[in-house]
């Protein structure tokens, strides 16, 4: 069944409103994903000092090219928290809002009397979202956090990379983006529970955590076992063959066994059926444990056939196999072209913006991208008048730095 992307209908969170204090990047992003289904986000910005993702990566004439998928489905509001003008108009939004993201150091929101109790005061059906590098309490709280710091501190870094090479850290934002959708289930959860009880609550995302989560059972093989799991490059310690090889033609593919079925069918197609009938190749540990010979007679095989040829002749043998795409790739990709996963948008600054598209399908209540990222502030006056706020009231604000 195929659903439209591109698409008027209301979203299923339609009607929830979000306030988005965060910066850099998880808080945002799970924004952005709130906002991509039907959520009516605002993002609050300092007057004077913009989100710097505006400024983060590349530009074109000026005008940042990240923002304009971060920023997407947001409307734009200036407030300085920190003055009693802002803090007045923060508190009659909250009033009005469903779910709140930040992701200021613990203790900052307290410091501009902005904190849980006067928050639920105003809301008390409000859920506050806090995401931070390390969580609201423990040792390193108040240190300043970002995803590389996650990358580090939860073994990530530790197992990735050559054998005998350094821990390797990821080119982009991993942590945060895993940190996103985290912080997107818990908000979902949160919001489940307020139907259950009445009462809001407060979400507390520590960075940390999520990339810890997804390492699978590290804790518990050392537990019992003792075992770390090292550094073994694009290879795994639980299959074999598993690695990427080159092709005659320069370029790169990716090859899977983690069913068994699988590494059989890829050891007959590159003409090696005497593996299969060796004990060891009975299990993945197994296979793993004698990875140089099954990469040798897979990578002799791929070495002597381009791309095209290879991956036909492994779809045809049902064997599991991707082309390794850089982005210009990713255009292209047939999959990825049927999926709609990259979208063309219309821009007032670009002219037309292409980016990925919303993250999964619905049946019955899609997502869809309404907007991309709008300019600083572009909102203020429409949201600060939707409050009740008068022309004076408004300009008084901007007199006394606030907005």
């Amino acid at each position: 069944m195929t659903t439209p992307r591109h698409t008027t209908a209301d979203g299923p969170l339609t009607g929830l409103k979000v306030l988005d204090l965060a910066t850099l990047f998880a808080g945002p992003l799970c924004a952005t994903m709130l906002g991509d289904f039907g959520a009516e986000v605002v993002k609050i910005e300092h007057p004077r000092k913009p989100d710097p993702s505006r400024g983060h990566g590349p530009s074109k004439d000026g005008v940042g090219l990240w923002w304009k998928t971060l920023g997407r489905n947001k409307k734009n509001l200036t407030l300085d928290l920190s003055s009693p003008g802002g803090r007045e108009v923060l508190l009659k939004l909250v009033a009005e809002s469903d779910v709140v993201i930040e992701n200021f150091r613990p203790g900052t929101l307290e410091k501009w009397q902005l904190g849980w109790e006067e928050l639920s005061a105003a809301n008390p059906r409000l859920i506050l979202t806090r995401v931070t590098g390390f969580g609201q309490f423990g040792p390193y709280a108040r240190r300043p956090g970002f995803g590389t710091l996650a990358e580090a501190m939860s073994g990530f870094a530790a197992i990735t990379g050559q054998p005998d090479g350094p821990p390797t850290l990821p080119p982009f934002g991993l942590a945060d983006s895993i940190a996103a959708l985290a912080t997107s289930y818990a908000v979902m959860a949160a919001l489940r529970g307020r139907d259950t009880t009445g009462r809001g609550q407060v979400v507390d995302m520590a960075i940390i955590e999520p990339m810890l989560a997804i390492l699978g059972p590290q804790a518990t093989w050392y537990d019992q076992l003792g075992y770390v799991q090292p550094r073994t490059g694009n290879r795994s310690t639980n299959n074999a063959p598993r690695n990427t090889y080159r092709t005659s033609d320069g370029t790169w593919v990716a090859v899977s066994t983690s069913a068994q079925s699988i590494a059989e069918r890829v050891m007959r197609l590159v003409g090696h059926p005497e593996f299969i009938d060796e004990e060891w190749f009975a299990t993945g540990a197994g296979r793993a444990a004698h990875a140089d010979a099954l990469d040798d007679a897979v990578g002799g095989w791929i070495a002597d056939r381009t791309r095209a040829e290879v991956v036909a002749a492994f779809e045809k043998a049902e064997a599991a196999i991707a082309p390794i795409n850089d982005i210009r790739d990713v255009l292209h990709d047939e999959q990825y072209q049927a999926l709609e996963s990259v979208t063309e948008l219309p821009d007032p600054d670009l002219g037309t913006v292409k980016m990925q598209n919303v993250l999964f399908r619905l049946s019955e209540t899609p997502g869809a991208i309404r907007w991309t990222g709008r300019r600083h502030g572009a909102d203020t006056a429409e949201i600060l008048s939707g409050l009740g706020l008068s022309q004076a009231d408004v300009a008084a604000l901007r007199e006394a730095g606030a907005v």
